[in-house]
């Protein structure tokens, strides 16, 4: 992994396990085309509104990509995703060129490059990592700040171009290097200067060190981000055939409609489509036609994400786990799935969907061992019966009698029976009452299988209130919690970090933004702890399958289908890396443009 002397760990990345897949002094990542040509521009369409870009903000509605201008001490892909895309569980020094630690890993050094700069030309120091350590604690999200200061219980400047962290005892510490060493850089000055602040709205992008930055903008409209070419890390190996677009337009519009048209008329150049009813019939326009457009089914290895409906698990009745049972009861996957999805879907029935961590039949082995040593946090039953799966249903109707029967059984037995007037009610004599989060700009066939459930809860007697709102008050009550249920989704896991918290954590459901569900389960919390205990991997899949096993035992989302494929239309003048590295499809970070394409499509009018 690196050199090693009196316990004392010195490398050019950090691996938990041991050695790393790069070896120091690296050219490239495996999977780039180092010699991809820069340039070009490449426009997307994005949804709703914007009115700043402080991404990190408590409230406002920030540019969806404003995160990108900013890097970290370790490489990461600004556009979303791990860095490197063909590994799960290394990190390599960006910022930093070489990380310093115990074996034990009570503290980490990290030496900084001394050529890093911030956009305005300014030199980036470890004063300003330190800085950003503490600004994040002080104005950072709540949940994150609360999981940092309690188990990183020093950071201090050791001179301009080294700085050093220090972790809490008794702790598991094998996430700590990779979450000091991923937090994003500002500078000091410039935030002392303007008076900024990280948990504010602005409409300035912070002062920070990437390889793009904003150039251009109009509120809900568009945005470009720019390649600067003054960038301190072009030559850096880790930067090798990546960031490859001289800018990144996002054209922003009103609903899912009026992007799909915008692509057709070649308003925006690469599309990567989410919905089936428009990949089943809406893509036989002109351009497709003639070729200039292109069409492509990408194979996805990784876990999709956990779409579905969700429970807001701290709202009544909706804390109660057999209401979520019965209230899951009254989605119709197949008839979603033949009548709204055009039979493109499978049926998701894992939160780690085709990895070797995903739970099957009954626990065994090293995995009932250790739900069996968390005690009484851990029902009984879940030792004994096999891994919650989605119920079925029949595609010929949406409301399916048998399941309905079953669902309002499980409801009575909580107490809930249906009246004279077909309503749902309690004994107080209140009839159940569930306000449904909906966002204007969401896709239609998202809507409709939204609708569609909605009208199954009514049949049962239920009343729901799912009106639609637009995306910056959705943005809103996203963020206080203020549903009972949302479509969205919930993130996936392939390693155990003290992320796990933030998405499955009772200490911060409340304010976690990751954690839609708010689950607060005992259970969860205990098998999240032993999972960041782990020292091996092998223990590591042991514990991560516990987790899918609970987190599915919970009930607290209904799960749609999911597509085991990237969608992709695109305008015929980006060309990408063949094979593709199995994390990332990479559009944004390590495909290129053709600029004789390009040229060929504009002249003849394709392309505006």
């Amino acid at each position: 992994m690196g050199e090693a002397s009196a316990n004392l760990i010195k490398a050019h990345g950090y691996s938990f396990y041991g050695d790393l897949h790069y070896p120091a002094g690296f050219e490239h990542w495996d999977y780039v085309n180092p010699d991809a040509p820069r340039g070009g521009e490449i426009v997307l369409g994005a949804r709703g509104t914007f009115d700043g870009f402080n991404r990190w903000a408590w409230r406002g509605n920030p540019e969806t990509s404003s995160s990108v201008v900013a890097e970290s001490l370790f490489g990461e892909m600004p556009w979303g995703g791990g860095l490197p895309a063909d590994t799960l569980t290394d990190a390599y020094c960006l910022i930093a060129r070489e990380v310093e630690y115990p074996e034990d890993q009570s503290w980490v050094v990290f030496h900084l490059r001394d050529d890093v700069t911030f956009r305005n030309g300014q030199p980036l120091t470890a004063r300003d990592v330190i800085f950003t350590h503490n600004l994040f604690l002080e104005q950072g999200i709540r949940s994150y700040a609360r999981s940092v200061a309690e188990r990183v219980v020093g950071a201090e400047v050791i001179d301009d171009l080294t700085c050093k962290f220090i972790f809490a005892d008794g702790i598991s510490r094998r996430s700590l290097i990779d979450q000091v060493g991923g937090t994003p850089i500002f500078s000091e000055d410039w935030y002392k200067e303007t008076g900024e602040r990280l948990d504010e709205p602005s409409v300035q992008s912070p002062m920070a060190s990437g390889p793009y930055q904003v150039a251009d903008y109009e509120f809900n409209r568009f945005v470009v981000y720019e390649r600067d070419q003054n960038y301190w890390g072009w030559n850096h190996p880790a930067n090798r055939g990546r960031f490859n677009f001289d800018r990144v337009r996002f054209e922003y519009f009103a609903d899912d409609t009026a992007e799909f048209e915008a692509f057709k008329a070649g308003i925006t150049t690469f599309r990567q489509e989410g919905s089936t009813k428009r990949w089943a019939t809406g893509y036989d326009f002109p351009a497709l036609e003639r070729g200039d457009v292109v069409k492509e089914e990408i194979p996805d290895e990784t876990a999709p994400n956990n779409t579905g409906i969700i429970f807001n698990t701290t709202r009544r009745p909706l804390d109660n786990r057999n209401i979520r049972h019965a209230l899951s009861l009254a989605f119709n996957y197949e008839w979603v799935r033949e009548s709204l999805q055009y039979s493109l879907t499978e049926q998701r029935t894992s939160f780690v969907q085709g990895q070797d961590w995903a739970a099957t039949g009954v626990p065994e082995g090293a995995e009932l061992e250790l739900l069996k040593s968390l005690g009484d946090v851990v029902p009984p039953e879940m030792l004994t019966e096999e891994a919650v799966m989605p119920h079925t249903s029949d595609p010929r109707t949406p409301i399916d009698r048998r399941n309905k029967r079953k669902g309002l059984a499980l409801l009575e037995a909580e107490g809930w029976t249906l009246n004279a007037e077909g309503k749902l009610m309690n004994a107080e004599g209140q009839q159940m009452t569930l306000d449904f989060l909906v966002i204007s700009t969401w896709d239609d066939v998202r809507l409709s299988s939204i609708e569609t459930y909605v009208r199954t809860l009514t049949d049962w007697g239920i009343a729901v209130d799912a009106t639609k709102v637009d995306s910056a008050q959705g943005q809103q009550r996203f963020l206080d919690k203020d549903y009972d249920l949302i479509h969205t989704r919930i993130l996936t896991f392939a390693t155990a970090g003290t992320g796990l918290k933030q998405l499955f954590g009772s200490e911060t459901a409340v304010v976690s933004s990751y954690n839609p569900a708010a689950l607060q389960s005992p259970m969860v919390d205990a098998i999240v702890e032993a999972a960041l205990m782990t020292t091996t991997r092998e223990d590591e899949v042991t514990a991560l399958t516990a987790l899918d096993r609970a987190l599915r035992w919970e009930r607290i989302q209904v799960a749609e289908g999911f597509v085991p494929a990237y969608w992709v239309a695109a305008y015929d003048m980006f060309e990408r890396p063949d094979p593709l590295p199995k994390y990332a499809l990479g559009v944004l970070d390590f495909w290129w443009f053709n600029a004789e394409k390009h040229a060929d499509l504009k002249e003849r009018g394709v392309v505006k």
